[in-house]
């Protein structure tokens, strides 16, 4: 497996376009559906078969009904094909607008790294220990902690989550702030800072926040620290 891009885009340039379809109806979504008229929270996931994917879009969620006061729509893409997303979420409902994109075009415009299967890699993910959701009563390997919150979840996998996950491995996940002018104005991406031991973190609403007010996609109101 190779790194399927020099790394992610670069604060303050464009942000590809894209046209993908919606989990939520019959429909398409585009990041020019969000240009001229709002900023954009756009997260770009592994498939359903990851926990803590499903768990950042349940986090995200949560976020964006705080974000969208502020002028900042969300949008999460997921890495597997339209019929599993509707599936599963059809006894999951979300408030958070989803896409899918089981090939991982996006992820790989926009610079989301898949990372090299080396065997100092393999070595690193067996040895470190994760608890990133903290749900879990310590921190374990990462296959563990997955299956734990399978098990907590009572998440059954599906075969096109077997197949999304051979094809995918070691996908990691990625956040973009786009301002109105799809200019990007932040990113985090996973792993980024703390390595390995990052797998499966999510930015939470403060974090979010914080990065929007800094880089001017909100008002500078006193009341947005009660949001």
């Amino acid at each position: 497996m190779t790194q399927a891009s020099q790394g992610p885009l670069q604060l303050g340039t464009q942000a590809p376009d894209f046209t993908l379809r919606a989990v939520q109806g019959d429909r398409t979504v585009s990041l020019s559906d969000y240009r001229g008229s709002s900023a954009l929270l756009l997260c770009l996931f592994r498939g359903l078969y990851c926990p803590f994917c499903r768990r950042s879009i349940a986090q995200m969620a949560a976020s964006s009904e705080k974000l969208k006061p502020l002028g900042i729509e969300s949008l999460a893409v997921v890495a597997t094909d339209l019929d599993n997303a509707r599936l599963y979420y059809r006894f999951r409902p979300t408030r958070v607008p989803l896409a899918v994109d089981p090939d991982l075009t996006t992820h790989r415009s926009y610079g989301v790294p898949r990372l090299d299967l080396t065997p100092e890699l393999v070595q690193a993910v067996a040895s470190v220990r994760i608890n990133p959701t903290g749900e879990l009563a310590e921190p374990m390997a990462v296959q563990d902690a997955s299956n734990a919150l399978d098990k907590m979840e009572g998440y059954k996998r599906t075969e096109t989550d077997r197949r999304d996950e051979e094809r995918q491995f070691p996908q990691l996940k990625g956040q973009f702030l786009i301002d109105r002018d799809g200019v990007i104005r932040w990113l985090d991406i996973e792993c980024a800072r703390e390595g390995i031991a990052g797998i499966g973190k999510f930015p939470g609403h403060e974090e979010l926040l914080a990065a929007a007010q800094h880089c001017g996609l909100t008002p500078a109101f006193g009341h947005l620290d009660r949001l």
